[in-house]
């Protein structure tokens, strides 16, 4: 394959906040960057040379978009695979459209993951009410398709939830999945280059709250069993799917020191925001690297982590002190341009470096605490 070097054009189907740190990653390289979607002056759109604003089903725009670059990656998966295969009849698109087709619905993705061997939660496709028949309590169930941060899922505790849990669904098919009572919540982030070369940034530790991610930190603290094992699956996933860029694997640790396959992202991944600032490459810069056909960058991480969004929830009373946090002098603010905050959307992180992996989570803990503090 032909290398992609700096000073050529790359495109990014999306325009969020993972688009926006890639596409500052790329122009850091030299490269230029074109994103594609419906929004404009979007968080990518702001640090790109070029925002395309048209909808991701016009494929006559979608087509002159991919003549403009050298190649494409996306930095969300509920981009159509109508899209994606528009684009890859002109120049090269990576993960491939088959990895963004099986991740963008759990039901593939299950399907793709327990007919390879790799451990997931039992589950059950879902498509009228006959099929909850003798199913266990508790259990999640989650729409197929285009669900994330918790969106498009409901616990069922007992049977009178289903009729009302399977209406919500407004007809669409679903996974029934054994409810994990898990010990916690990991990830790693692997990238794997054109040759089938694979790095990874070891095993990330994830703190939820209200089902979307509160505080990542790494080293993530688990017995060398647990990040061991960790690494080896996700290298099989990314072999197996034969992937080109990055992608994140979640997991449930379980009590009994297990792990469960929760969910893949063909894509840089929220937890991984703290390789920004904490490796020698950044997953952006490494999905950059793969996408190019360029050699994969060194994932060591200069110290230990941590990392906490920034939800709209703090805007409630007011611009936050951004004062209070800067004080910490080894906490770092990411924003993402976005203006309109609101409950629940993620507006931007913090990062805090330190010597060991409880200081960096304790510090960028209060200093997001401190951005609702009174002056």
């Amino acid at each position: 394959m032909k290398q992609i070097l700096p000073n050529s054009t790359v495109g990014v189907l999306g325009s969020g906040q993972l688009g926006r740190m890639f596409a500052i990653a790329a122009r850091r390289m030299g490269y230029r960057v074109h994103t594609f979607s419906p929004e404009s002056d979007t968080p990518t759109g702001q640090v790109s040379d070029y925002e395309i604003n048209a909808k991701y089903d016009d494929l006559d725009a979608v087509r002159e978009f991919a003549k403009g670059v050298s190649a494409v990656t996306f930095e969300f998966e509920n981009v159509p695979f109508a899209t994606v295969e528009a684009v890859a009849e002109i120049v090269p698109v990576r993960p491939r459209g088959e990895v963004l087709h099986i991740t963008q619905n759990r039901l593939r993705e299950k399907t793709f993951l327990s007919n390879n061997g790799f451990p997931v939660t039992p589950y059950k496709h879902i498509t009228t009410l006959q099929d909850f028949e003798n199913i266990a309590f508790p259990s999640v169930l989650k729409t197929a398709g285009f669900g994330y941060d918790g969106k498009g899922q409901a616990k069922l505790k007992v049977a009178d939830d289903i009729e009302k849990a399977f209406a919500n669904l407004g007809g669409q098919d679903a996974v029934l999945e054994s409810f994990v009572d898990f010990a916690k919540e990991v990830s790693v982030v692997g990238a794997r280059d054109v040759h089938g070369n694979f790095a990874h940034y070891g095993v990330i530790e994830n703190e939820h709250a209200n089902h979307i991610l509160d505080v990542s930190f790494a080293p993530a603290i688990v017995s060398s069993k647990i990040y061991n094992e960790a690494v080896e699956i996700t290298r099989a996933v990314l072999e197996k799917l034969d992937v080109v860029g990055v992608l994140c694997v979640e997991f449930f640790v379980t009590k009994d020191d297990n792990l469960l396959v929760n969910e893949l992202a063909p894509r840089p991944h929220n937890s991984g925001h703290l390789t920004f600032d904490a490796c020698i490459t950044s997953q952006f810069e490494q999905q950059l690297r793969a996408v190019c056909g360029l050699p994969l960058g060194s994932t060591e991480f200069y110290k230990p982590c941590a990392m906490a969004n920034l939800l709209g929830d703090i805007w409630q009373n007011g611009e936050p002190n951004w004062q209070n946090a800067l004080q910490f002098p080894n906490v770092k603010l990411h924003l993402y341009g976005k203006a309109e905050p609101r409950i629940g959307r993620k507006m931007g992180h913090l990062t805090c470096l330190a010597e060991t992996v409880e200081d960096a989570r304790e510090t960028v803990r209060k200093a997001k605490a401190s951005l609702i503090e009174k002056l």
